[in-house]
């Protein structure tokens, strides 16, 4: 016991220390899959819809193709062994791919939150959303929204990031119910007179196609929660409930801090298991299994890849963009600003869809623009 204790501390001194760069490897990819497969397998066996999604993320990060049906067993210790020359951040990005994929399952079963909460600890990674999951498999769903909602948003709050928004008073609390601001409407209604093809005209016309309401209006979006819409035209990424997990997969994933992951947990809490009843103006919405449509997969993996090549060029929030600024630039040009990427074919043949494009708007949101104008 003593000797295992000794060879485990070595382990975890190396981690904490070491920050290899460098692209992986196939053999480093292989052994990182089995790892995860093992981690978040249920006693029946890895899920058809985890293997795809964490196919589809392995692919779109490193370009490799595993097949994590047909993987061998790798345990935490032996995976933190694998990964002792990497950093803190790299070992992080790996739990959370373990988090993504057990939060996808309904149930889900206690041991797999127990595996992947033994697999964060070998790897030395403390993790909010690792307790999530935990709440999750426990039925403590009202406990996961609140841990969800501090951990993943509130803490990290301060009013002073209220600045980008221009709301007349600074929020306590960013997606408490949108106040009247008669100058931020005002704002937002001067977006339209900007000249076409600039990043506010473009979200002007998409809130009028849709009949969303103003910030600063009754009914509206909080300020902050606004700020993605602007995600949206830089993103390229329509305002379908599939769309929008792909554009807060994108935004958890630019985010450096690792908390932005609380925004694809949200949407999948939403959009795919029912964990998660409310956020912000979102309801919760599993009439169909958002994930489990034709080319979800893809379409999720490469909204995360792009989250990763952003973080790495802009190393800032998204959501902490002065998008007001930028209001009267060329899309293009603000997406060569912030280091968006361009979808990958893959992608766009899977159905991912731009905000104006048919795709990209779902039938209610046709109508309700149809009846404000």
């Amino acid at each position: 016991m003593r000797k295992y204790c000794q060879s485990r501390t070595l382990i975890m001194s190396d981690l904490t220390t070491n920050t290899e760069l460098s692209p992986p490897g196939r053999d480093e990819v292989v052994g990182v899959a089995r790892g995860m497969a093992t981690a978040v397998a249920p006693q029946s066996g890895i899920t058809a819809v985890q293997a795809t999604i964490l196919r589809a993320v392995t692919q779109a990060v490193t370009g490799f193709e595993i097949d994590y049906c047909a993987l061998e067993p790798l345990g935490p210790d032996e995976l933190a062994t694998l990964l002792a020359r990497r950093g803190m951040e790299y070992r992080h990005r790996i739990v959370h791919h373990m988090v993504l994929a057990e939060i996808v399952l309904t149930p889900l079963p206690a041991d797999v939150a127990t595996r992947v909460a033994s697999f964060a600890a070998a790897l030395g990674v403390t993790d909010d959303f690792v307790r999530l999951a935990h709440h999750y498999a426990k039925g403590t769903l009202e406990l996961a929204a609140f841990d969800l909602q501090r951990d993943g948003f509130l803490d990290r709050w301060s009013e002073e990031r209220s600045a980008p928004l221009h709301t007349e008073k600074a929020l306590a609390d960013p997606f408490e119910d949108a106040l009247v601001d008669t100058e931020l409407e005002a704002r937002w209604e001067r977006f339209a007179a900007l000249d076409e093809g600039s990043l506010g005209h473009a979200v002007s016309g998409m809130y009028r196609e849709r009949g969303f309401q103003l910030p600063g209006t009754v009914g509206a979006a909080s300020a902050y929660l606004a700020q993605h819409d602007f995600v949206h035209i830089l993103a390229g990424y329509g305002t379908r409930m599939e769309s929008e997990l792909e554009v807060f997969a994108l935004i958890g994933r630019a985010d450096p801090d690792p908390k932005g992951f609380a925004w694809l947990a949200t949407m999948i809490g939403l959009f795919e298991t029912g964990y998660v009843a409310a956020h912000g103006p979102f309801k919760v919405n599993v009439q169909e299994h958002h994930l489990q449509l034709p080319g979800m997969d893809v379409r999720l993996a490469d909204a995360i890849r792009r989250g990763k090549v952003i973080s790495e060029h802009y190393r800032r929030d998204l959501l902490e963009v002065d998008f007001h600024e930028l209001a009267n630039w060329p899309v293009d040009e603000v997406r060569e600003q912030l280091g968006i990427p361009p979808k990958s074919p893959e992608a766009i043949a899977a159905g991912s869809a731009g905000v104006f494009d048919a795709g990209g708007i779902s039938d209610f949101q046709h109508e309700a623009g149809r009846r404000h104008t």
